[in-house]
């Protein structure tokens, strides 16, 4: 609750696509996350009222039946040993209550998850791993890591994006505040949930659920485009890596390490299912679950010792020379 109440006071304008977007929960930008808000709405104004009620007459009874100066402490005020009015009214109406409350809040998440898809729906599934999101696009034969690409859908045109949530080790959660509330990603266990942006940018998220380590960098982002921006991302993301002649040593040196192994690059050797899918690398925004902003620099100490930026990952540091690291990072450059 402290960590709701913190972000409730923050406002986010409208920003540009590259800008982020501050993950404010009392701002709700797609239609599952309006439906939790209104009903937090709801509750909130429930239990204010009770709150108020009892405070009130707590604060009325100090006031009214305070010992004053003229009191004859010898004697007890008059005792009442029960009242069947008193005790019907405090027992049921709290039961009234929660039932309001379950009821609406059934209705509301009922709403959400039978939610017919439209047929201009984007599948895509969702995979998290300890510490980063792999992300699955079959329906357009596109596979990245970190950050999910989806159309934003406008009025008259409703595009919904549905996710198929997995784990392959262990529970993680997502969460991007203003598109909806938090999922479990399970092992051997597919959740589902689906988001409709209405505005174009990015959304901030994060795993919600601890899940080891490096938890707190296990970061996400949604980034809503219109739909045309969005299928020449998806175009653009089927292409495999451009093979530069001019850099034939440096691929080679990169195809000459175990990174082969873990990260896949498609149209060379590199064919690993560990770490993430590195062949448009420099078309994402950020490296290691977003914990470096993607740049040259960065790219270069993240090739460099992993460690320094993310302790605990499973990338290790490769102990490369100057010219192998100069070499790999020239290359992974070039994967745009």
């Amino acid at each position: 609750m402290l960590a709701l109440a913190a972000l409730a006071w923050l406002q986010s304008p409208t920003p540009a696509l590259t800008e982020h977007r501050i993950a404010n929960i009392f701002k709700p930008l797609a239609s599952p996350a309006e439906s939790e808000y209104q009903i937090a709405l709801f509750s909130f104004v429930i239990t204010g009222a009770i709150f108020v009620a009892v405070a009130g007459l707590i604060i009325y009874t100090m006031v009214r039946f305070r010992r004053r100066r003229d009191d004859d402490t010898r004697q007890e005020p008059p005792q009442v040993y029960g009242s069947n009015q008193i005790e019907a009214a405090w027992t049921v109406i709290p039961i009234l209550i929660v039932f309001v409350l379950i009821g609406v809040t059934a209705r509301v998440v009922a709403s959400v998850e039978n939610a017919s898809p439209p047929a201009s729906t984007v599948k895509l599934t969702l995979i998290g791993h300890q510490w980063w999101w792999e992300v699955q696009y079959p329906d357009f034969g596109v596979v990245t890591a970190n950050e999910i690409h989806v159309p934003v859908s406008r009025d008259g045109a409703h595009t919904a994006t549905y996710l198929q949530l997995e784990s392959v080790d262990v529970i993680h959660s997502f969460w991007v505040p203003q598109l909806s509330g938090k999922t479990d990603l399970i092992p051997n266990r597919d959740n589902f949930l689906w988001i409709d942006p209405r505005e174009p940018g990015v959304y901030l998220g994060n795993c919600a659920e601890y899940c080891g380590t490096q938890h707190a960098n296990m970061l996400l982002r949604v980034i809503a485009e219109e739909r045309s921006d969005f299928e020449r991302w998806a175009a653009e993301q089927r292409r495999p890596a451009e093979q530069d002649g001019q850099i034939g040593e440096a691929r080679a040196t990169f195809e000459s390490l175990s990174c082969v192994n873990c990260h896949t690059v498609k149209g060379t050797a590199a064919a690993g299912k560990f770490g993430p899918d590195l062949t448009h690398l420099m078309s994402r925004q950020t490296l290691g679950a977003g914990v470096l902003a993607n740049t040259g620099a960065n790219l270069r100490a993240w090739v460099n010792d992993p460690q320094q930026s993310k302790p605990g990952c499973f990338m290790p540091s490769m102990k490369l020379t100057d010219r192998e690291l100069d070499q790999v990072v020239a290359y992974l450059q070039t994967l745009k």
